[in-house]
């Protein structure tokens, strides 16, 4: 059955990331079907989902949401992600306050900078969706502007949230610990480092990312000062150690 997976994506996400980092953690065998954003909505419903990604399509099983995802690649490879309930309230905190307010923040923060978006958003979407960028990416903007309520305002109210996040796993790590629920790697870290990633810019991210030197001053102000806090030393630290590529 993984033999036929295929994972629907769009292919900068974050929550799709988790997903890839899990199946690829699990060695599970699967073809990514990338696309935009805007035009991801005609393909994860046609897989079964809703109208995010990812979407996991398996033979007859679809999985929707990219926790389904890493719990099911964690009980394929028996990879112990899920040791306790701790392990996943921390998931559910991170998928519901980190995921949506970097997502937001991301969004401000690189608004109107179509190059980077035609230069790094476009990785494995096919040809058409990527010729297609030049001409409609103010038309996405304007979209995703208004599905995900971005303003400055909002945004900036979304990196306070994040702020939070960021010191509150910071605390968690103040006692020495290695991993967020002790000394083992769990899907807490792995949904932290994946859902964090918007804003730690990772370079061992699933898909190339900038480095911070080409995001706008803004952007990259914050880029490093979140980096240079231990909860984003900490993202960094879990890519180059526990991120195993496919």
């Amino acid at each position: 059955m993984t033999e036929q997976c295929e994972l629907i994506t769009i292919p900068i996400s974050h929550y799709c990331e988790k997903a890839r980092w899990a199946l690829d953690r699990a060695r599970v065998p699967y073809r990514e079907r990338a696309h935009l954003q805007v035009v991801h909505w005609f393909y994860v419903k046609r897989a079964g989902g809703g109208w995010t990604a990812p979407v996991l399509r398996c033979g007859s099983l679809v999985l929707p949401e990219s926790a389904d995802i890493v719990r099911w690649a964690d009980g394929r490879a028996s990879l112990g992600l899920y040791p306790s309930e701790e392990v996943t309230a921390l998931e559910r905190s991170f998928d519901s306050e980190l995921g949506p307010h970097g997502r937001r923040w991301m969004y401000d923060a690189i608004r109107g900078d179509g190059g980077l978006a035609q230069k790094y958003g476009v990785t494995g979407v096919p040809g058409w969706e990527r010729r297609a960028v030049p001409v409609a990416f103010g038309l996405v903007a304007k979209v995703i502007d208004r599905r995900l309520a971005i303003t400055p305002e909002s945004a900036a109210e979304s990196l306070a949230v994040v702020k939070q996040v960021f010191d509150s796993v910071a605390d968690r790590l103040g006692d020495g610990r290695r991993f967020l629920a002790g000394d083992r790697f769990t899907a807490a870290d792995l949904a932290f480092a994946a859902l964090a990633s918007p804003i730690t810019v990772p370079p061992e991210y699933g898909v190339p990312l900038p480095a911070v030197g080409e995001l706008p001053d803004r952007m990259a102000a914050t880029v490093r000062e979140l980096r240079a806090h231990p909860a984003g030393e900490f993202a960094l630290r879990l890519y180059r150690e526990e991120r195993r590529p496919a």
